[in-house]
């Protein structure tokens, strides 16, 4: 096997063990998938999950960063489509946060992944979000639509409050309910950083 089709197989393997383990931890949850029946599903012995992941764990922060990342992506498809940037940035948060309903993002990203891998916020899909955030709070107090304080500070702040609002939308035993709780602080919280005198 020459080096570009071993580099291509390792790639190829590590899509099947990510859409694999994506299935299998959204229907039964991180602790209760079998790694052995994951990698027969797809043709491959736990050897090629150590080798690409590590371990089961490593394999879930892989899921973990491609679900987010969509998840981030989504949230950013909407605040493009919004008429101005302040818009842009509720519609991103009330976004994500809207999100926690989806099955698949409650189980795997809202509730397995701060359970198995800790702390959201150091999580890199994580802080690739609040470098999107930060720009836009930069162009934000740039044009004196937002309140002159520290935009990492302000981009971090609302960050946490729509990770926090989605986890507790998760956790919740109502989650339907909670959702327009929840979406209607976060955008009551982000309103607070308006300059004087601008239009809600």
């Amino acid at each position: 096997m020459t080096p570009r089709r071993r580099i291509e197989t390792m790639e190829e393997n590590r899509t099947k063990l990510i859409s694999a383990a994506r299935r299998a931890f959204a229907a039964k949850g991180f602790a209760a998938a079998s790694m052995d029946e994951l990698t027969a599903d797809v043709g491959l012995t736990r050897g090629a999950l150590y080798h690409n992941f590590g371990d089961k764990k490593g394999l879930l922060a892989a899921v973990v960063a491609q679900v987010d990342g969509e998840m981030a992506e989504r949230a950013q498809e909407l605040g493009a489509v919004a008429p101005n940037d302040w818009e842009g940035l509720l519609a991103e948060g009330s976004a994500y946060i809207e999100m926690a309903l989806d099955p698949e993002v409650r189980r795997i990203v809202l509730l397995d992944g701060p359970a198995f891998l800790g702390d959201p916020t150091q999580w890199p899909s994580q802080n690739a979000c609040l470098e999107v955030t930060k720009q836009i709070v930069s162009r934000l107090i740039a044009n004196g639509i937002m309140k002159p304080v520290d935009d990492e500070a302000a981009a971090r702040l609302l960050n946490g409050a729509a990770l926090n609002a989605a986890l507790w939308v998760a956790a919740s035993d109502e989650p339907s309910a909670v959702l327009p709780k929840a979406i209607e602080a976060f955008c009551a919280l982000a309103t607070g950083l308006l300059a004087e005198g601008k239009p809600i």
